[in-house]
C-alpha cells in the first residue's frame, strides 16, 4: 500500500528490484551505467540488477572505481567511462556514495566542467540524463534528494552540488537488498537516517512539508532501528527503515541539516571516521547542546518527550564508540576541528546559533 508522503515514482516492497528493467525503459533508458562501489559488486547486487535490465532489452555497463566519499577526480573517471560508452541513463545502486557519484557523473557528463563549478544549487544549464536510485542501505536518503555530496580531493571538504534536474526519475526501495549488510554497517547507516529526522525537525529552514516528513521518518526509524539490528532478515523492519530514510532525505531537501553534521564532517575529513559512526557519537550531545535554548528543547519534546534518552538507547543498540577519544581524536585537535566545523554549510541552519566556540563546546562534551 503506497505511503501518503511517498511520491508515485518511488517503488516499495520486497522483490521490487524486479521492476528495474521496466522502469528503465519507461524513463527512456536503453544503454545504462550502473554506478556501484566495489563492495556492492562483490555482494552480487550488480548482477541482481543486471538481470531485469537485460530482460527488458537494456544494455548494461558498470562503474565502481570510487570510494566511500567520492571526490571530483573519481567523478571525472566515471564521466570518461560514461562518455566512451555513450550511455543514456545512470543507475545509482548502493549507499549514498553510489548515488552521489552517479549524480556527480551526470552533472559533468551532460553540462561539462568540474564538480566545483556546481557547488550550490541550480547551476546545470543543460538537460541531464535520467537516473534511477536503488539504495542498499537505509541511511543517507540521497535517493530523495537533488544534491550530490562530492569531496574536494585536496581538502576533503564535501561540496553540496544540487539542481532540480539531478533528482532521480525513479527510486526502488527493496528491503531484500539491505539484508546482507553487516550489523555495523546497518547501525551506522540507520543512525545517520535517524539524525536526519532529528536535525531537519528543528532547523531554521524547516517547512510544513519537511516537518511532516521528519516526524513520520522519526516514527518509522526509531521503532525499527533496534528490530533490524536484532533480526537482519526482518523485511518489515527493513522496509520501514528504507521508507524512513527516504522521508528523512526528503526533509533534508527542504530544510537542510544542523550542527551534528557540521561537527561530523571534519572527523571524516581528518581521521577517516565513518560518517554514521561520527553521527552516532555526536547526535545526542548536539541535541543536549541545542536544548540549552528552551524553545529548541520544547520543539524536540514535540518529536519525542524524552528525545535525549531515546537517542542514548538507540546509540547503545548501535554499539557506537563512547566518545571522540575512542576513535583516536587527540584533545589538542579540538580547536582545529571546531574551526572546520564552523565553516560547514549545514551549521548555518542549526536552531541554536553555531560557530567555532559552539563547535568546541560540543566536541568537549563528546571527547
Amino acid at each position: 500500500m503506497p505511503h501518503p508522503l511517498i511520491p508515485e515514482h518511488v517503488h516499495i516492497g520486497p522483490g521490487c528490484l524486479q521492476r528495474l528493467g521496466g522502469l528503465a525503459r519507461r524513463v527512456g533508458m536503453s544503454r545504462v551505467l550502473i554506478v556501484s562501489d566495489g563492495g556492492i559488486v562483490a555482494a552480487g547486487y550488480v548482477d541482481l540488477a543486471r538481470r531485469p535490465l537485460e530482460a527488458a532489452g537494456v544494455e548494461v555497463h558498470t562503474f565502481h572505481d570510487f570510494s566511500e566519499n567520492p571526490d571530483s577526480n573519481m567523478v571525472e573517471a566515471g564521466r570518461r567511462a560514461a562518455a566512451a560508452l555513450r550511455v543514456d541513463g545512470l543507475i545509482g545502486l548502493g549507499g549514498g556514495s553510489s548515488m552521489d557519484c552517479a549524480k556527480g557523473i551526470n552533472f559533468v557528463l551532460t553540462n561539462g566542467g568540474v564538480m566545483s563549478e556546481y557547488r550550490g544549487y541550480g547551476k546545470a544549464s543543460q538537460p541531464m540524463l535520467p537516473m534511477i536510485g536503488v539504495p542498499t542501505t537505509a541511511g543517507t536518503g540521497s535517493e530523495a534528494q537533488s544534491y550530490a555530496l562530492i569531496s574536494d580531493p585536496a581538502t576533503h571538504v564535501k561540496m553540496a552540488c544540487g539542481d532540480p534536474k539531478a533528482a532521480f526519475a525513479a527510486v526502488i526501495l527493496d528491503p531484500e537488498l539491505t539484508i546482507s549488510q553487516p550489523a555495523g554497517v546497518a547501525a551506522a547507516a540507520g543512525y545517520d537516517a535517524i539524525s536526519h529526522a532529528v536535525e531537519t525537525w528543528v532547523t531554521t529552514k524547516r517547512s510544513d512539508g519537511s516537518e511532516a516528513c521528519s516526524k513520520e521518518a522519526w516514527r518509522l526509524l526509531s521503532t525499527s532501528f533496534e528490530r533490524v539490528l536484532a533480526a537482519r532478515h526482518d523485511v518489515d523492519a527493513g522496509e520501514a527503515m528504507l521508507v524512513g530514510a527516504y522521508l528523512a532525505g526528503a526533509a533534508i531537501e527542504q530544510s537542510m541539516l544542523g550542527a551534528a553534521h557540521a561537527c561530523a564532517n571534519p572527523l571524516t575529513a581528518h581521521y577517516g571516521t565513518t560518517h554514521g559512526v561520527a553521527i552516532g557519537i555526536l547526535l545526542r550531545r548536539v541535541v543536549r547542546w541545542n536544548a540549552a535554548d528552551s524553545a529548541v528543547a520544547a520543539r524536540y519534546a514535540r518529536l519525542a518527550p524524552d528525545l535525549g534518552g531515546c537517542l542514548e538507547a538507540l546509540a547503545s543498540a548501535g554499539q557506537f564508540p563512547a566518545g571522540l577519544a575512542a576513535v583516536g581524536v587527540p584533545k589538542d585537535d579540538l580547536e582545529t576541528l571546531a574551526r572546520d566545523a564552523a565553516a560547514q554549510w549545514t551549521g548555518a541552519f542549526n536552531p541554536r546559533p553555531f560557530d567555532a566556540s559552539g563547535a568546541r563546546e560540543i566536541y568537549e562534551m563528546t571527547w
